[in-house]
């Protein structure tokens, strides 16, 4: 304790992420939550039965299964590096610097558009809550911008400080569907509890492909583990536990949570009621079966569960912007940290102007603040996380026939492999339901889906240019940082 408050006053030491801070709960708290569970049940599992029939459930196995493939050869690989710059380096390391600073801006785009999307959420869930709860009409902007303001806090604030917020949040988020649940298993169903939704009949079917995409989607931000890295207590343990442990459970818990919903209404009869009020579908459940005290209490969890997504991925694209600052690849400034909370401030504080201008900006045009800032902002972010996470799979069986090691063949090569082809597929599902998830025009979904490679492109433009005219930095680019 004394070295660090040392540290901390010695005005020429530069301050560092506290490491050894989280543990695998921890971790695991920021991932989970990032995903946000309750919403992602309540406001697309709905779509997933209407869309794929009773045999949803599975779709979200199937995805966590694919994921925890993934994972297989993504841990194995995190063992083996400790830059804190997570996907990018993985795949620097795997498939050259060009590929990898590409790979950078992706993620930068990726993860802000994953998050900044989200406050358009925020401010539709928090006007509908006003309204379910006190009957008044409250403008989406001002919910919307005092989210931007809290969360810019909660970046500020030490890792320690976000865990236990994303702790208390998720326990919420997730108790309330655990409370669903308890009503119809105690109750019995509609018609008794069945395992049809499990049935090849129901799960080979081709409405299973959007079940897939919408599930794959709702994953979105579990690989972003390894970014806590340099801030873990043993971090070769801390890390794939974590991974793992968020993988397990959002797998088994989305699946037990659309089967639960399923039973509540009969398999009979729940595709009708998704057709007829899909937003809800779960309140409407959880009235029945628990009181409508309960259905007060999920939408103010579904606020919550917004606002712990909205933490969790500004968290971690902080810690991508540092890294990418220490690399010289962003502004310096945005690589100082703050010297008591040990949080990469500067970081928050540019991330939280990019989302004012954002969100402004799609306010000023009288944009929907859900069928436009947060679809049309959240989809090219999720296209950009899953060319992440191929372009990682792809890594990790190059990166291994480089460097001498001893793991095995299954780990380095067939798990990698195996998940290649998955996320190839899951990439492709979405790409082609690409209308479900934005409602919007072919121009506009075109526009959408040819973001991400964009982006892309341009990062090996980047690449070319510091090869050129900062030969250093891009020398350095991903490198294992000093003992």
């Amino acid at each position: 304790m004394s070295v660090t408050a040392r540290e901390e006053s010695t005005p020429s030491v530069a301050a560092t992420l506290r490491s050894g801070s989280l543990g695998t709960a921890d971790i695991a708290f920021f991932v989970i939550s990032a995903a946000a569970p309750l919403t992602v049940m309540a406001g697309v599992a709905p779509l997933a039965v209407l869309l794929g029939g009773i045999g949803a459930p599975a779709g979200y196995l199937i995805a966590g299964i694919t994921l925890a493939v993934f994972a297989v050869g993504f841990t194995t690989m995190s063992r083996h590096i400790r830059s804190g710059g997570a996907f990018y380096a993985y795949i620097t390391r795997g498939l050259g610097r060009p590929v990898g600073i590409g790979a950078a801006l992706l993620a930068l785009i990726g993860y802000n558009g994953m998050e900044i999307g989200v406050y358009g959420l925020l401010g539709s869930a928090g006007r509908d809550t006003a309204k379910a709860l006190f009957g008044v009409d409250v403008p989406w902007l001002p919910i919307a911008l005092a989210g931007l303001l809290l969360i810019g806090y909660g970046g500020y604030r030490s890792i320690e400080f976000g865990a236990k917020v994303l702790g208390v949040l998720l326990v919420a988020e997730t108790g309330i569907l655990v409370l669903l649940a308890g009503g119809v298993l105690v109750k019995g169903g509609a018609h008794g509890l069945s395992g049809a939704s499990f049935a090849p009949g129901h799960v080979l079917v081709s409405g299973t492909a959007v079940v897939l995409a919408f599930a794959f989607a709702a994953f979105t931000g579990f690989e972003s583990t390894v970014i806590y890295r340099r801030e873990a207590r043993d971090p070769e343990r801390t890390v794939p536990r974590a991974t793992y442990v968020a993988v397990a459970f959002l797998g088994l818990f989305y699946a037990f949570c659309v089967w639960i919903v399923i039973q509540a209404f009969g398999n009979d009869e729940v595709i009708a009621a998704a057709a007829k009020d899909p937003g809800g579908l779960f309140f409407s459940a959880i009235t029945s079966y628990v009181g409508g005290w309960a259905a007060d209490l999920m939408h103010v969890f579904i606020v919550t569960s917004i606002i712990a997504s909205l933490l969790a991925f500004h968290n971690a694209i902080n810690r991508y912007a540092l890294a990418l600052a220490e690399e010289g690849v962003l502004a310096k400034s945005l690589g100082t940290v703050h010297p008591r909370h040990r949080s990469p401030y500067t970081a928050g504080i540019a991330q939280t102007v990019l989302g004012l201008v954002v969100v402004v900006g799609f306010w000023a045009a009288g944009a929907d603040p859900y069928n436009q800032l947060l679809l049309w902002v959240n989809t090219p972010g999720m296209i950009g996380l899953f060319a992440l996470q191929l372009l990682a799979a792809i890594a990790v069986p190059c990166y291994f026939r480089k460097v001498r090691h001893d793991e095995g063949t299954l780990r380095t090569v067939v798990a990698p492999t195996v998940a290649a082809v998955l996320l190839a597929t899951a990439i492709g599902l979405v790409i082609t339901h690409i209308d479900l998830f934005t409602g919007a025009s072919s121009t506009v979904n075109t526009l959408l889906i040819v973001i991400a490679p964009a982006v892309f492109v341009a990062g090996l433009g980047l690449a070319w240019w510091l090869r050129r005219e900062r030969p250093a930095v891009y020398a350095e680019f991903a490198a294992e940082p000093a003992e």
